[in-house]
């Protein structure tokens, strides 16, 4: 009976570790770039993302064409999930997608319904080699 509840503990004690240490490892911090179909149909448009993560907590920019970036809010890293809303002109774009390594798969949709909801693929840009 003691090497069941020895192994039993053993057990438990691996899986614990194991899902903390998957949730630890996706940190989405740095720069990830995409496309995205402009809302009239009229072709696509870049967009960088800097991302900063402190534990589950997201915050950063994105920028497009527009030049100025705008700030991430409400954002939110759980596991391979990410979530973040970004506002501009009392709009709200809400941002939901899964992390798989250095890919991150978007939906996003407006708040007011000005923007039709729309499919992104972000990718991590990788630093530059330092000589």
């Amino acid at each position: 009976m003691r090497k069941l509840l020895t192994f039993c503990l053993a057990a438990v004690l691996t899986l614990t570790f194991a899902t903390l240490r998957a949730h630890a490892a996706t940190d989405v911090t740095g720069t990830w770039t995409g496309s995205i179909a402009a809302p009239d149909g009229s072709g696509s448009f870049d967009l960088t993302f800097n991302f900063k993560q402190d534990g589950s907590a997201l915050t950063g920019t994105v920028t497009g064409p527009q030049g100025d970036p705008l700030s991430i809010t409400n954002g939110k890293v759980d596991g391979d999930k990410i979530s973040f809303n970004v506002s501009f002109n009392s709009t709200t774009i809400t941002h939901d997608g899964t992390i798989n390594g250095d890919e991150i798969k978007l939906t996003t949709k407006s708040s007011d319904g000005s923007f039709p909801g729309s499919t992104l693929t972000l990718k991590r840009v990788k630093p530059a080699a330092s000589h």
